[in-house]
């Protein structure tokens, strides 16, 4: 069993607790505060096919040190997770690069919709989270750009009552606007090419497919107002309708692209910072269910690239917490809203089993983000020189204590 001794609760009561583990043993937490594990209910690492980006001995390691205990990952994976067999393969190296880097992070996979192997849904529902639709093309080739195959996919995921999660961007609208602006070099032309609007356009089609067909539908990385007014009515209406943000929309904004360049860029892309506000809102008043990382590791040589070349995403996974954690400080967000977002929504809405995982993390730590000490392989932060308040100290995954002082 593993004891622990001078912890808080959220609201600063003292706790004590005793967890099942294969050793006896007794951790002092003294001035910790203790959080539920989180869950991730969004990250790509990378494998297969990519692990020079990331792998999940180096993403695992960057999940506890960012106070995570369990992962949904995505299929945008070379090649990509779209039969039975490939998603058994995926699995297995998982499964043995876990074992190698002796952490027993908990993890769910999407499987993607892929329209020459929307059959292969039928023989892996009860073995994925959800199926992943790209509705416009991001980091790899799954795109689901024609209707008769988006209806497809609905229509089948109600029938096994299996959750569509949506890269919600509009493909037409997108290679439109590509071609206007097909000479440019400018980074920040990406937050105008996937302006808002073609985000808005997917998200009301989404939300038609959804009520036509019953569909449980779970909208990523919301980043903009019409998104979440579309969202906001959807659920008043009934529908079993779901949204997430990420920290990237939340503590970024298109002003980035002068300082990180090509490190910025991201899809959906980083918004003005008008849409902050709308977000923190939305939070507050339940229409975002969750925050994911949306962790997207690339090489710095490759976000150094010029325009057109460079791909999209960022890391996200360590610095998710300590940033919502600034906010608490700020009086932004509380940390019982923290807990939802991270944890026990993400549970309730992909019906995942409770835990006995735990973290605990020391309000009072002050710690500039630096790249250096990242796990992720990429070894970069958008967020790098950046000051936040309250990191994770120790992450307990099934009665195993990491300690994550460095």
């Amino acid at each position: 069993m593993l004891h622990i001794t001078g912890a808080l609760s959220l609201d600063g009561n003292p706790i004590e607790l005793t967890l099942p583990s294969q050793q006896s043993s007794e951790l002092h937490a003294e001035g910790l505060t203790i959080f539920p594990g989180l869950i991730d209910p969004h990250v790509h690492f990378r494998t297969p096919g990519m692990e020079h980006k990331e792998d999940w001995h180096t993403a695992a390691r960057a999940a506890i040190c960012g106070g995570y205990t369990t992962v949904l990952d995505m299929p945008n994976t070379i090649p990509p997770t779209v039969t039975a067999e490939l998603l058994q393969e995926k699995k297995a190296l998982i499964h043995q690069q876990l074992a190698e880097a002796n952490i027993p992070l908990h993890y769910e996979l999407y499987f993607g919709a892929d329209k020459k192997h929307l059959q292969e849904i039928h023989r892996v529902w009860h073995d994925v989270i959800g199926v992943k639709v790209f509705m416009g093309c991001s980091t790899g080739n799954l795109v689901i750009d024609d209707d008769e195959s988006l209806h497809q996919v609905f229509k089948m995921a109600a029938e096994l009552n299996l959750l569509v999660a949506v890269h919600a961007e509009d493909e037409a609208m997108i290679r439109k606007r590509q071609v206007k602006f097909s000479q440019t070099k400018k980074y920040s032309d990406h937050s105008i090419i996937r302006h808002e609007a073609v985000a808005a356009t997917a998200v009301l089609k989404a939300i038609q497919l959804a009520r036509e067909y019953k569909t449980r539908l779970y909208i990523l990385h919301v980043s903009t107002i019409d998104e979440l007014a579309l969202i906001q009515s959807a659920k008043a209406e009934g529908l079993t309708v779901y949204a997430e943000t990420t920290p990237h929309h939340l503590f970024l904004h298109e002003g980035a692209y002068v300082d990180l360049q090509g490190k910025a860029v991201v899809n959906p892309p980083l918004r003005h910072h008008k849409h902050h506000q709308a977000l923190w809102d939305a939070i507050h008043d339940g229409t975002i269910d969750t925050i994911g990382s949306d962790h997207a590791p690339h090489l710095e040589s490759e976000k150094a690239r010029v325009y057109g070349e460079c791909p999209s995403g960022m890391p996200g996974i360590e610095t998710t917490l300590p940033l919502l954690l600034t906010a608490y400080h700020a009086g932004t967000i509380s940390l019982q809203r923290i807990v939802e977002l991270t944890c026990t929504r993400v549970r309730d809405i992909f019906k995942l089993e409770p835990n006995h995982d735990y973290v605990l993390v020391d309000l009072r730590k002050t710690k500039v983000v630096n790249n250096d000490e990242l796990q992720t392989k990429c070894k970069w932060s958008a967020f790098a020189g950046r000051k936040l308040i309250g990191w994770p100290v120790y992450t307990i995954i099934s009665g195993q204590i990491f300690d994550l002082a460095y």
